[in-house]
Order: C-alpha cells, then sequence, then structure tokens
C-alpha cells in the first residue's frame, strides 16, 4: 500500500527557547539564534509578544505586537545591516 502526500507542504515556523540572552527560531528544518544584544528589541518584550511570530513571506518573518519585520538573511547575518534601536 502507498500513501500519498496530500496538500502543499507549509512552512513551519516557531520560536523555540527564550532565555536571557536570546531566542532561537526554527523555520523550514533550521534553527537561527537571536541574540538580544544584535536584536535588542525583543529584549524588554514578553513571551506573548515573542512568540506571536507569523511568516509574511518566502523569508520574511513579522511579529505584529511589536511591529518587527525581518528577512532571515538579517537573522543570520546580523552584521551585514545597520540595524536601528532607539
Amino acid at each position: 500500500m502507498n500513501s500519498q502526500t496530500l496538500g502543499a507542504t507549509t512552512s513551519v515556523l516557531e520560536v523555540t527557547h527564550i532565555d536571557s540572552r536570546g531566542l532561537w527560531l526554527y523555520l523550514d528544518g533550521k534553527e537561527h539564534y537571536m541574540s538580544f544584544a544584535d536584536f535588542p528589541w525583543f529584549a524588554n518584550a514578553t513571551v506573548s509578544q515573542i512568540s506571536h511570530v507569523i511568516e509574511q513571506s518566502k523569508n520574511h518573518i513579522h511579529w505584529p505586537e511589536l511591529d518587527i519585520d525581518l528577512t532571515i538573511d538579517m537573522i543570520d547575518s546580523p552584521g551585514n545591516y545597520h540595524l536601528k534601536y532607539k
């Protein structure tokens, strides 16, 4: 007996861990680490705010409650981007 895969494959996106230094984001089978030093907007956010994350489009991540938009490249290579924080 053969089982067929029904429907389209969907991305899995979730925050898997938060600690005092940063958070881990899981997307499409890969974990991405985000330190609070590189992404200070998350340092004082609640677990609920950080956990509410959606993939707006391929490699475009959005936290609606925090009004933060990042790409996977920004997350993986924060030194390549001039992130502003006030």
